[in-house]
């Protein structure tokens, strides 16, 4: 997966990368389609925001946090984008796991 992280008016530490890519990587093992994630940090006076947007291959989730301290508005944004995943996972599983219905053709004699 290709992660990008942009740091507004903040520094993106090492310590947030490490976080971002260990909750990516629960992300991947659930989706197994998923491209690309943006992570987007910006700092205001008293505000931190986190913006995650990860691209799979039929859609996109999209997770904003805002928080006191970055790494827990990363963490909240993280979970609500896994909650997402594992959503969209069940939603997809369901689909195929019910079956067409079949439809008898009557042999005329």
């Amino acid at each position: 997966m290709i992660v990008e992280y942009t740091g507004r008016k903040t520094v993106v530490t090492p310590k947030l990368k490490q976080l971002t890519e260990e909750s990516l990587a629960r992300i991947e093992r659930v989706t197994n389609r998923c491209t690309s994630a943006h992570i987007v940090l910006k700092e205001d006076k008293y505000r931190q925001r986190a913006e995650i947007t990860v691209q799979c291959r039929n859609e996109s989730l999209v997770a904003s946090s805002e928080a006191t301290e970055m790494e827990q508005a990363l963490r909240e944004a993280l979970t609500t984008i896994e909650q997402q995943a594992i959503k969209s996972k069940e939603k997809f599983t369901t689909v195929r796991s019910h079956p067409k219905p079949v439809v008898q053709q009557e042999l005329s004699a």
